[in-house]
């Protein structure tokens, strides 16, 4: 994406975004964003408070606009694993069609800041907690709605289709097509008992 051409915030935030996804939290100085957003450093902290503050609006921005943002917009009486099996078939195709092979950002972030960053690692950790917390749910609306029988470990396969989200997106960084990818996911959504032709 190219720099801004005048100082928007909207666009700058998408921007840094990018940045952030790209390269990471600590490689994006306050610096280098201001020079690439063609800013001061102090209209920098006038406009954004942080690079923390930016880097959660940043955050913000790409979880509305990912592939399992369809998660968190599900409704009760929807078919869950026809919702997972596009879920993830469009996790496959947005992470292969990326030319930079960027992975996720939360994942990356998730690698890059928990344990080492108090108040970001923190701001990962509860993504994907929340994440793991959806799925469980849709989960439960399965149970109800006769998808899942009666014994279904509701968690333990929260936990496994949470690991093989976050390890499709670490996966694609070397793995890019989307065939290849969309078998990883298959098999293991086949191995849930959570596939359906869709």
């Amino acid at each position: 994406m190219a720099r801004p051409s005048k100082f928007n915030r909207q666009e700058a935030v998408e921007f840094v975004m990018n940045e952030f996804w790209r390269n990471g939290y600590e490689a994006s100085s306050v610096k280098s964003l201001s020079e690439k957003l063609g800013i001061t450093r102090s209209s920098f902290y006038n406009a954004f408070g942080s690079r923390e503050a930016l880097f959660k609006e940043a955050l913000e921005l790409y979880l509305n606009q990912s592939p399992d943002k369809v998660l968190a917009l599900a409704s009760p009486g929807e078919p869950i694993k026809e919702l997972f099996v596009k879920t993830f078939r469009a996790a496959c195709k947005a992470r292969a069609s990326d030319t930079e092979g960027r992975g996720c950002m939360v994942i990356n972030g998730v690698t890059e800041l928990c344990n080492v960053h108090d108040e970001l690692g923190q701001v990962m950790e509860n993504a994907v907690l929340g994440n793991l917390t959806r799925i469980e749910q849709l989960l439960e609306w399965g149970l109800a709605q006769g998808e899942l029988g009666t014994g279904t470990d509701i968690h333990a396969k929260a936990l496994a289709l949470q690991n093989l989200l976050m390890g499709l997106n670490v996966l694609c960084k070397v793995v890019t097509q989307e065939g290849e990818l969309w078998k990883a996911a298959e098999t293991t959504l086949k191995g849930l008992d959570l596939f359906v032709e869709a």
